[in-house]
């Protein structure tokens, strides 16, 4: 057999289950053979990974890159790579731009203008919404990978559908064998809170949690897994940041429910706490940051899997939009795809998960989740060649000035780190290194 294209010799192999000392061989975009160290296998060019971890790409299926309408906030070049020199090597982008990715065409549109742009792999989401009902089979056609219903919305692009309409739709995607991914929490709690309070003059954090009541997402979950149940369809529970939803994800998963839920490092490491450090509205973003009394409980469900993967919820802003006089006025969401396998790596290195533990919640789950196995996800013959070298001995610190995102207002600056990316290979190509991605725009493909 002729040579392979790629070695990646002297690290340990990290998968979902094990770490261990071997070397990848990659032919063309993919791998073609895990190897002992000292197994012959002759390649044209080598990497030299002795000292690193060798982790499959992680993959966050929950990522606003702001094109079309919002570009100063987020370009797809950009976005794309973000991700690269944070080791995301494939991301999933929400419909809820301007306009919404709700027809057959704007699907279609947005991957023609991300294709030339993407430096990682990636997936568009079709918006669930009662006026896409009809055309949910086109919009797959057309290349939406999944799609995103919104139980909990303040957005007129993106309104929250009936219970009617949710139902029929669950059973059209059942028989689509997709997954809908769900931001969970009741639309008219949050109207009626925020009306309230709007009406006694309130404009701090906390009125924004108070509107946010964890009821409105208990209930949200326990609709949408039951709905599910009904139609036997699969669902994704996004940015869970409530400990009292757990048991309910639970119960589901217990009745047979296919369902997963994802949380995001803004959930598991800030807390309302966090404001004192903070400007006054800086610290918003739907779901909100809760009290600190909620990320140990979502920490244990991510441990035990009830929680089944670590997304980011990518949602970056300028700072001028962060920090407003009123918080109804301040805008929600932070950038994560570049900072929350730093954050992760970091986490592991303080103890509170193995690296093993951290691949199978990062790229492992998701892959599994929404149908990628064994294409992504994992470090096997025959997988795309999504590889991140880590040094799990290199320190350093978040910096929003060095964040490839033009929305960089980060929450986490300054948060040291321990564990860093050093190369991301997306299909045997190598895409960043150091931390800065490399100007391949166009290499990142569509998973349609």
């Amino acid at each position: 057999m002729s040579p392979a294209d790629l070695r990646i010799t002297g690290g340990t192999l990290v998968t979902h289950e094990a770490a261990y000392r071997a070397d990848l061989l990659i032919r063309g975009q993919r791998i073609a053979a895990i190897l002992a160290p000292d197994e012959l296998g002759p390649a044209r060019g080598t990497i030299d990974a002795t000292g690193l971890h060798i982790l499959p790409g992680a993959i966050d299926v929950h990522v606003h890159f702001r094109e079309p309408g919002f570009a100063w906030k987020e370009s797809w070049a950009s976005g794309t790579r973000a991700a690269a020199a944070g080791g995301v090597t494939c991301v999933f982008e929400m419909p809820n731009t301007d306009p919404a990715t709700d027809t057959p065409d704007r699907v279609a549109a947005k991957i023609a203008h991300a294709t030339p742009q993407a430096h990682v792999d990636f997936g568009v989401y079709g918006l669930l919404s009662e006026a896409t009902l009809p055309r949910l089979a086109e919009m797959h056609a057309a290349g939406a990978v999944a799609f995103k219903l919104f139980l909990g919305s303040d957005n007129p692009r993106t309104p929250c559908p009936s219970d009617g309409a949710v139902l029929e739709a669950f059973e059209t995607l059942a028989g689509m064998g997709l997954r809908t991914t769900i931001h969970a929490e009741n639309t008219p709690i949050l109207k009626w809170q925020e009306a309230r309070l709007k009406a006694a003059g309130r404009h701090d954090l906390a009125a924004h949690n108070e509107m946010h009541a964890d009821i409105a997402t208990v209930e949200a979950v326990c609709r949408a897994t039951l709905f599910a149940e009904w139609t036997q369809a699969k669902i994704h529970i996004a940015h869970e940041s409530c400990a009292h939803s757990i048991p309910w994800i639970a119960h589901a998963k217990a009745r047979g429910v296919d369902v997963t839920a994802e949380t995001c490092p803004h959930y598991l490491l800030l807390s309302t706490e966090d404001a004192v450090r903070l400007p006054g509205t800086f610290l918003r973003v739907k779901p909100p940051v809760r009290g600190p009394g909620h990320a140990e409980p979502l920490w244990r469900a991510l441990l035990d899997g009830t929680i089944d993967m670590i997304s980011t919820d990518h949602a970056p802003h300028l700072p001028a939009e962060k920090q407003r006089d009123s918080i109804w006025d301040a805008a929600a969401g932070f950038p994560g795809v570049e900072t929350a396998r730093p954050l992760m790596l970091a986490a592991v290195s303080a103890g509170r998960m193995s690296l093993p533990d951290y691949v199978r919640r990062s790229a492992y789950a998701p892959a599994r989740a929404f149908g990628l196995l064994p294409r992504k996800g994992v470090l096997a013959p025959g997988a795309d060649a999504d590889i991140v070298l880590v040094d799990m001995a290199r320190r350093g610190t978040v910096s929003a000035e060095a964040l490839h995102s033009l929305g960089n207002a980060t929450p986490f600056e300054g948060f040291a780190l321990h564990g860093l990316p050093v190369r991301t290979l997306v299909r045997g190509r190598t895409v960043a290194i150091e931390g800065r991605a490399l100007e391949v725009a166009g290499w990142g493909r569509s998973l349609a």
